[in-house]
This record gives C-alpha cells, sequence and structure tokens, in this order.
C-alpha cells in the first residue's frame, strides 16, 4: 500500500480521534512512503509539546499536550514501526496534559495494566474504556468526555499489548482477568465498559464472566474472528501484538463469542458500521441478538470506529451507560 492510500484508509480514524482534518491532509500529503508515517507524525506531536512549552496558560497547554498524544498514537499506526518510542511520548504528553487540566485525575497502575481514573470521587459509576487491537487510552480521549459530561467516572486504560504496554506485554484474549484487577484497584463495587475494535470483544467477553460489570457498549467490536480471512496487514498486526505467528493463530482462534454472548447479563448496546467489512470479521449484530439485554445499532455509511459518523452513535452511547449507571 502507498502512502496516499495508507492515509486515505486512516482518515477517519484519525479525525474520529480528534486531530485537525485540514492539518492531516498537509501532514499526510507530504509522505513519499508509508515508511514516513512514523516520523512525521512524531515531528507534528512534537511541535504541539513546543507549543505546550510557549504557551500562556495552563489551559493552553493542556490543551496542546493532548493534541501532542493523539499525534504520537497515530505514529504508532504504521505497519512494521517501532512503536516504543511514540507510545511512550503519547503517554508521556497524556500525562502531563492531565496535570494541567483536570488535577484530581489519577494515575492507577497494576498487573496487566495503566491508565488515567477521571472524574468526581463520588460519581454514580465508573466507566472503563477498553482499547482494541493497535489502539490506546490515548485515541479515545472524546469517547471519556461524552462519559465525564454525563457525570461519570471514566478509567481510560491500556492493557496487555495496548498503548505504552505494548513495548513489554502481548495481548492476551483472557481480558477479563485484567479488567478485574482494574475493579480491583479503583475500589468499586460495579463497572460500565466500552471497548472498540477488539476491545469490543474483551468488553462482552468480561460482561460475560465478571458479575460486577453493570453496564457495556462495543463499537464496532467483533463476534467472531476466522484467522484464513483475515487480510494480511490485520495478520501482521496480531502477530507483532501477541508475540509471533503461532501466538496470533491461537488468539483468533479464542475470539469467539457464541457461547458467552447469552451470558452477558448486564444491559448491551452494540455499534457497528455498515460500511465496516473487514474479511474474517464477523461484525456485532450476533452478540446484540444473543444477548440477552443486547440492542444492536447499526449506522449504515459508518466505517471502523465510526469516526465518520460520531454524532450518530456517540451521543447514544453515553446515554445508554449513564442511564444504567445512575439507576
Amino acid at each position: 500500500m502507498n502512502a496516499a492510500d495508507f492515509a486515505a484508509a486512516q482518515w477517519t480514524r484519525a479525525t474520529g480521534a480528534g486531530v485537525d482534518p485540514h492539518e492531516y491532509g498537509r501532514v499526510t500529503g507530504g509522505l513519499t512512503s508509508v515508511a514516513d508515517w512514523g516520523p512525521a507524525f512524531l515531528r507534528t506531536g512534537g511541535t504541539y509539546l513546543e507549543r505546550a512549552d510557549e504557551a500562556g496558560s495552563a489551559v493552553s497547554a493542556g490543551e496542546h499536550l493532548l493534541m501532542a498524544a493523539r499525534w504520537f498514537h497515530l505514529a504508532t499506526l504504521a505497519p512494521h514501526a517501532a512503536t516504543g518510542r511514540a507510545a511512550a511520548a503519547a503517554d508521556n504528553a497524556l500525562s502531563r496534559a492531565l496535570t494541567a487540566l483536570d488535577p484530581g485525575a489519577r494515575r492507577v497502575t497494576g498487573e496487566g495494566f495503566t491508565g488515567w481514573l477521571r472524574g468526581p470521587s463520588d460519581a454514580p459509576g465508573t466507566v472503563i474504556v477498553v482499547p482494541g487491537l493497535d489502539s490506546s487510552k490515548e485515541e479515545f480521549l472524546d469517547l471519556a468526555s461524552a462519559l465525564l459530561a454525563r457525570g461519570l467516572a471514566v478509567f481510560a486504560m491500556d492493557g496487555p499489548g495496548q498503548g505504552v504496554l505494548a513495548a513489554t506485554t502481548n495481548l492476551r484474549p483472557d481480558y477479563e482477568h485484567v479488567v478485574g484487577r482494574v475493579i480491583d484497584a479503583l475500589g468499586v463495587a460495579r463497572v460500565g465498559l466500552v471497548g472498540l475494535s477488539l476491545g469490543g470483544y474483551f468488553a462482552a467477553r468480561t460482561a460475560a464472566l465478571e458479575p460486577r460489570v453493570a453496564a457495556v457498549a462495543t463499537v464496532s467490536g467483533p463476534f467472531r474472528l476466522d484467522w484464513d480471512q483475515l487480510p494480511p496487514p490485520v495478520r501482521d498486526i496480531l502477530a507483532h501484538r501477541t508475540g509471533g505467528a503461532d501466538s496470533a493463530r491461537a488468539f483468533v482462534r479464542q475470539v469467539d463469542l457464541a457461547a458467552l454472548a447469552p451470558r452477558v447479563a448486564a444491559p448491551l448496546l452494540v455499534v457497528d458500521g455498515g460500511q465496516d467489512v473487514i474479511p474474517g470479521v464477523t461484525n456485532g449484530e450476533p452478540l446484540a441478538r444473543l444477548a440477552p439485554q443486547g440492542t444492536y445499532l447499526s449506522v449504515p455509511h459508518g466505517d471502523h470506529l465510526l469516526g465518520n459518523a460520531r454524532p450518530d452513535w456517540l451521543p447514544r452511547l453515553g446515554d445508554h451507560i449513564a442511564h444504567v449507571l445512575h439507576q
């Protein structure tokens, strides 16, 4: 895939993550190959660090740092990129941003996870935001803002093989154990879960096996994966994130919610984009149909992660989680 095609494929994901579409066009328009992606995005993130250092207020500095975190995270998306430096830069920028903008935010780290807890200490509920195959806590800042605006506390996390932990750990299918440790560390009795992309599988699986999950939503989450049909770039990312081709195959064999879906007792919202068609990936309609309290929202023009259709699903998802947790 050439640089222009790769940039076009990532456009709604990047803009959905919150970067300016015009700036994205300028940065990617100057790429001569996909190999230039990481360095160009790191440079762009670096310009926001410089703006933060020169800002006239803590608020401006924090806003620049949040944007730096987005660009640094997006630098990790290029295939075969050395992602450790970019992921560490994204993590550091987010930490600095929240120090400036949200002094009450608290870093919480444990075995197999790290992230930021934000929101009121007396919130009626806490929502754990679960990233996917190559996403991270820095990608879904606007989702966190939507949940915070509804009075909820939010824990945006990186789990094994994700974000800043990708350099030292591998993805694992039994994510419910990780979320269980998160809930213990947060000291809450029940949580909401929002899982995005592969994180949708993690969230649904956890909701089936962890009784403290009171509400759940998935966005572009797979119901099932089929290794033989997956496109080579997806196989490559899976191999990189799980520790090798054999591990990736074993991981994919476990991504099947047919037996677990009927055990998802919590109210569930499944969001899919009608244009999200990836060979080897079964979208979430069967999950919503089999879950006792499942609701299916398909946005016909939405693509993967529905960055091109945010008004069609983000408010409804926020209201779904808030309604359940406020009860």
